[in-house]
């Protein structure tokens, strides 16, 4: 994978479970403290031309700096459960198909603390380059999990004593609800919102009051909502 941007290889640097194979960077392209982060850091890296660098890339995006790594390795549910600290924060993507939004998402939940993201192995974006450079590196320190079924999964955090929670229209104010302790949190898809049986699958449904026309909010900025409430109400 090429992964491009200085927030982005700047967050790869301080991550210990991503691979980088090699970095490029444009003579003269300055940042003068990003380029000895990369000396210092190990990895192999080689000053090259901008034009150069352009081709590499495939656009003019990269800000003087890209990065070819390993693959994204993905979280087994195992591995999830098994880190615990009794008060996890887990986002499940209900169908999240555009890159731009989940890379928004990650990058969100880093920031506000989640303990990992469950994705579906079909009908959703992947952890791509698009989404890696949307999250600013981001997924450098997140858990992302890839599962077959997003309702079986409910039903095994439910096992391990998270409450569960669909973030969909016509439910409970989410500011009447308590998010204390393990809560696991579904947000739906883009187009179709979070399905008729995972709405039944979990203990509440809870909903984001608008005083609008819009009668939806884009999926990332739902969440970035939702998680404030969580972190509110914890006093974070």
């Amino acid at each position: 994978m090429i992964i491009q941007g200085r927030n982005a290889i700047e967050e790869l640097l301080k991550s210990n479970s991503t691979t980088i194979e090699k970095i490029l960077i444009a003579k003269g392209g300055g940042n003068e403290s990003l380029v000895t982060k990369i000396k210092q850091s190990g990895a192999k890296y080689q000053f090259v031309d901008r034009l150069a660098l352009d081709k590499s890339a495939n656009s003019k995006g990269h800000q003087g700096f890209i990065a070819y790594i390993s693959d994204y390795r993905y979280y087994g549910l195992d591995e999830i459960l098994e880190k615990k600290n009794g008060n996890e924060i887990v986002l499940l993507l209900d169908g999240i198909e555009d890159p731009h939004n989940l890379g928004n998402i990650i990058r969100t939940a880093e920031c506000m603390g989640v303990h990992a993201i469950i994705i579906p192995k079909n009908r959703s974006t992947t952890v791509t380059e698009t989404v890696i450079k949307v999250s600013a590196g981001a997924t450098a320190h997140m858990r992302v999990c890839k599962v077959t079924n997003i309702n079986s999964t409910l039903e095994t955090l439910k096992d391990h004593g998270f409450w569960t929670y669909a973030c969909e229209l016509g439910g409970t104010n989410i500011a009447k609800e308590n998010f204390n302790g393990k809560v696991a949190i579904v947000i739906g898809g883009e187009h179709s919102g979070v399905r008729h049986q995972t709405k039944k699958n979990v203990d509440v449904v809870v909903s984001i009051p608008m005083h609008g026309k819009t009668n939806s909010l884009n999926a990332a900025t739902a969440t970035a909502m939702i998680l404030y409430e969580v972190n509110r109400q914890r006093g974070g």
